[in-house]
């Protein structure tokens, strides 16, 4: 008999690994024992040679579907077993000062197993709203410590029943040490203000059915719901959450609605029925009759965000209510989600007719995750609930954190290969926002074992995760925003070497203290060499502008870089002009021309807030952003001819002069050429101008690995029509896919610059 110690790292506690482990030793007729320890799981195991050999591969090829294997060790023969025959599940071994790495499980949706449960009459979790088993429920929202056991979740008030106590000990049993499992007799309950269970669950069904808005406790925090195909409904929830345009997301019962909703392809199909469950971004159907949904839900717009129900709660929901929902962040503008109980009653008591709560405490706020496909691309606009904070590999040794930006803010801890990015916060610009940072990071960082030696940080002064790194007393590392980006998109795909970075987003501050927008770098990951940009314009009001379109394009109309030609088109703005207030038009040119208060910025998206204000489809922003998406939206599947381009040499740079390809645009308009065929010229013109400073970059000896990256490419039919025009040069392109491609992915470049300039190399 051979006696072997193992070891397997990776997100391999909460994920029914130790019940696996015991399953697949017993039936290599193996002894020993299984245990978590720390963050990862530890045994030993006793028999023939070849057995061992076995089980040591079955570890990493059957392991469970949430589980991910890293690493699998096994030691030295060990000394005589000191236990008798069988394999047994021990307590797990107190955290001590153990260094291999710890993985933390993301939540995961309902499976179907437990679904079938939670609607079949005759079982006794029957319309149970937080069954769960080893293959789905709550992970990371409520780990309060690690190993990973109930004592150390939220779950610990909740003492088992003689019957779930019974599943959670029989290894036949799919509920075998999973350690969220409850059922009526014992677990959490729904509250709808003194009512429990089903006549709170019944409350609040017929207050949506209603019309009103329910604040819902959800898996990583409250939610907002209402019907979605009331208009009334979702108008009020627009004017109480103070979110005049921007987008609400829509539940939906399973695919097949989705489907009646929405165009779904192979990748959105299996992202909405993944155990991640994320908001996935698809195209609207032309309804064939009345509309199921209400326009109020994405106004202007062409695409929806749909996704599938989450846990036992939304199904419950969506059964009973048989309608689509919308399901959003329970916040007000800009704030991060409420999950403390008393902290979302403050907070949500002005936007909810009622809540429905329930007394299992939220350790972690996770807000839902977005995705979207561009062809078979796909793309992560925000990392969170299911996603974060799974490890993704990183190349660094040491132990650093990226603190990320100041919008769709995120933090990254990396250390030995591997780096959590944290969920997605929101916008870090009040106090709300930055105590849930610091509380989601410490948190994180004690989960982890992490203990960054150095920060990484963004150049802005203002931001307040800047201003925060440079209060602690530890190791600063600062990178250029946008070197962040492009360095996110190249250490996701794991390049090391040189690369040739495309960072286009609205604003960043460049190293020779201007805004930068429109990037052409050439880049490793410890450093850049800028080669080339977009031309430069003023932003009256600074940061006012951003929500200010039509500000954003006088400035544009009155003071942008002309680089060695007059301004081509003061003739051609009057239609634009006259339909603004014309004390307005006048501040902003007296600004410009006395530049005051009128930072000049090589942004490409501030391009494209002016092209949708001169189009007159947005003059006011009511969310970052919101210009470029209706821009797009537009565009929709037009064909046109491009508009005019040049590209100069200014100083050393390859320069794209935006002012001839406005004039141009302005002429057109006002010859009759429509809107729709306007913006989608747009979009063509900036993926011919990239292509050509990507050309020029190269033709001087640039590398021909592209790595793409801020918020401007979340946009679909930019990003394809890149990608196509770059390939066609026969270069290899890359764009984030786990990483956000937007500020979200910030943090995690960071983290890969820092990593690099420690390890003192590219």
């Amino acid at each position: 008999m051979t006696v072997r110690r193992f070891c397997v790292e990776g997100i391999v506690q909460g994920v029914g690994f130790r019940p696996f482990v015991y399953r697949t030793a017993s039936t290599l007729g193996l002894d020993g024992w299984v245990a978590n320890v720390n963050g990862h799981v530890e045994g030993e195991v006793a028999g023939p040679p070849h057995a061992i050999d076995e089980f040591a591969v079955r570890l990493r090829a059957d392991a469970p579907a949430l589980a991910r294997v890293r690493r699998v060790r096994l030691t030295g023969e060990a000394a005589q077993p000191a236990y008798g025959p069988g394999f047994q599940v021990r307590h797990s071994a107190p955290a001590g000062a153990d260094t291999a790495p710890r993985e933390i499980p993301p939540d995961a949706a309902i499976c179907g197993a437990c679904l079938a449960e939670l609607r079949d009459p005759r079982d006794r979790r029957h319309r149970y709203p937080f069954i769960n088993c080893t293959d789905c429920g709550p992970r990371a929202t409520i780990i309060e410590d690690l190993p990973y056991d109930r004592i150390r979740t939220t779950m610990r008030r909740f003492p088992l029943c003689a019957r779930c106590a019974a599943e959670y000990a029989d290894p036949a049993d799919r509920r075998f040490h999973a350690e969220p499992v409850a059922c009526p007799v014992c677990g959490p309950r729904v509250a709808w203000e003194d009512l429990r269970g089903e006549e709170a669950l019944r409350a609040a069904v017929e207050t949506v059915a209603a019309g009103g808005i329910v604040a819902l406790k959800g898996i990583g925090g409250y939610q907002l719901v209402c019907d979605a195909g009331d208009p009334a409904a979702v108008s009020e929830l627009r004017r109480r959450k103070r979110r005049p345009t921007k987008p609400f997301a829509v539940m939906v019962r399973d695919l097949p609605a989705a489907a009646r909703l929405a165009r779904v392809g192979s990748g959105e199909e299996q992202a909405l029925a993944s155990l991640e469950r994320p908001v996935v971004l698809l195209a609207r159907r032309r309804p064939s009759g009345a509309d199921p949904l209400a326009q109020e839900i994405h106004p202007g717009l062409t695409s929806v965000g749909l996704f599938l129900p989450t846990t036992g709660l939304h199904h419950l929901l969506l059964d009973d209510l048989a309608r689509p929902l919308v399901v959003t962040s329970g916040n007000l503008a800009d704030e991060p989600i409420a999950v403390d109980d008393a902290d979302a009653r403050r907070a949500l008591a002005t936007v909810a007719d009622g809540f429905l709560t329930h007394d299992r405490p939220v350790r972690s706020r996770y807000d839902d995750s977005v995705v979207q496909f561009t062809g078979r691309t796909r793309i992560t606009v925000r990392r969170a609930r299911g996603l974060a904070p799974a490890a993704l590999p990183l190349a660094t040794g040491a132990p650093v954190a990226g603190v990320g930006a100041q919008l769709k803010h995120t933090f990254t801890l990396a250390a030995d290969g591997r780096a959590h990015l944290g969920p997605h916060l929101g916008d870090l610009g009040d106090a709300t926002a930055h105590d849930a940072f610091l509380a989601s990071y410490a948190h994180l960082k004690r989960l982890t074992g992490i203990e960054p030696m150095a920060l990484a940080h963004d150049l802005h002064p203002g931001y307040l995760s800047t201003r925060w790194a440079k209060a602690q007393s530890l190791r600063l590392v600062p990178v250029q925003h946008h070197h962040a980006h492009v360095a996110a998109c190249a250490a996701e795909h794991g390049v090391h070497g040189p690369f040739l970075g495309v960072a286009y987003d609205g604003l960043g501050l460049g190293d020779d203290g201007t805004l930068w927008g429109g990037e052409i770098l050439v880049a490793d990951l410890s450093g850049y060499r800028r080669v080339g940009r977009f031309a430069t314009a003023p932003l009256p009001g600074g940061d006012a502008a951003v929500r200010h379109p039509s500000r954003t394009a006088l400035g544009q109309l009155y003071g942008a870089e002309t680089l060695g030609t007059p301004h081509p088109y003061p003739w051609l703005t009057r239609p634009f002009t006259d339909r603004l207030d014309p004390a307005e038009v006048a501040g902003v040119r007296a600004m410009v021309a006395r530049d005051v208060n009128c930072p000049r910025a090589s942004s490409a998206g501030r391009l494209f807030d002016t092209v949708a204000a001169l189009l007159g489809l947005c003059d006011r922003a009511g969310y970052e952003g919101e210009a470029a998406v209706l821009l797009e939206a537009a565009a929709g599947t037009e064909r046109a001819a491009p508009l005019q381009q040049r590209v100069v040499r200014e100083r050393g740079l390859w320069v794209y002069d935006s002012t001839t390809t406005l004039a141009d645009l302005l002429r057109r308009r006002l010859d009759g050429e429509p809107v729709p065929r306007l913006a989608a010229a747009f979009h063509l013109t900036l993926g011919i101008v990239t292509a050509e400073l990507v050309g020029r970059a190269v033709a001087e000896g640039a590398p021909r690995t592209v790595c793409l990256g801020g918020g401007c490419f979340v946009n679909r039919r930019l990003l394809t029509e890149v990608k196509r025009r770059l390939r066609a040069q026969g270069l290899r392109v890359l764009v984030g896919g786990q990483v956000p491609v937007g500020d979200g992915g910030v943090s995690f470049g960071q983290a890969a610059v820092a990593g690099a300039r420690l390890a003192g190399k590219g």
